[in-house]
């Protein structure tokens, strides 16, 4: 099947929780979370930098997750731009034009290792070189911070490579709405959704992220908020459950 393209700490509120009564589409077996808060981004970053610890010479790595088309590219994308030594590692680099799962070894090996050595990272992932994509997966050394993102990068075999878990829960249907709109929204689109979600859905069950998450960010959020500045989160569900 080809790539379509390319125990945490306990997290302290620093808003006051605001409790949003909705209902999302959410898939098998995760909680729905909170209740929500809106939260600056700065704080965000200040919190996950917290709950990741001071890693000595390497950078503190977060595993950005959520279903597909949930907001996981928006969040790691405003998380960087909000840390300055900081990059992102896109999963869809990664399995591009490969398996839509089968890139664990590939990620812990060519990326996480070696920066949890304190080495850059410059990595061609096979299917670029049979394709001619040009450039390279790339991590300058030296820095305060790593998001890898995408579905699965909080998947439990990496887990002793992870400092940190930010899961985006979305609801089901409008990520749906979002994915096939995204990649076309015509008939080809649509089937191809189905088809990731044929792997996506079991994998994402199996596997419940969700409960290794050290903080929950909404991927489709109801509190208002300036989404360029702030973002809607809750607690992680081990802390809701406890």
């Amino acid at each position: 099947t080809l790539s379509r393209r390319r125990s945490q700490p306990r997290v302290t509120a620093s808003l006051a929780a605001i409790l949003l009564p909705v209902t999302m589409s959410l898939g098998q077996g995760e909680p729905p979370a909170g209740p929500w808060r809106v939260e600056p981004v700065t704080g965000l970053v200040r919190l996950l930098l917290d709950a990741a610890g001071e890693p000595p010479d390497r950078p503190r790595i977060v595993a950005v997750d959520g279903r597909s088309a949930g907001g996981k590219t928006t969040l790691a994308e405003l998380l960087h731009r909000a840390a300055p030594s900081s990059a992102v590692v896109h999963l869809d680099d990664l399995s591009w034009n490969s398996c839509f799962f089968g890139w664990a070894d590939l990620l812990a090996h060519r990326v996480l290792e070696p920066l949890h050595r304190g080495q850059a990272v410059r990595y061609r992932p096979p299917a670029w070189q049979e394709h001619s994509r040009e450039g390279a997966i790339e991590v300058p050394a030296g820095l305060d911070l790593v998001l890898v993102e995408g579905v699965g990068a909080a998947r439990s075999e990496l887990m002793h490579l992870i400092d940190a878990v930010v899961w985006v829960q979305s609801d089901a249907t409008e990520a749906e709405r979002r994915g096939i709109a995204r990649d076309g929204g015509d008939e080809a689109a649509a089937g191809f959704w189905h088809e990731w979600m044929a792997e996506e859905l079991p994998f994402l069950a199996a596997q419940r992220p969700w409960e290794r998450a050290t903080v929950v960010v909404a991927g489709t959020p109801r509190l208002a908020h300036d989404r360029a500045t702030h973002m809607v989160l809750a607690e992680p569900m081990s802390a809701s459950l406890t």
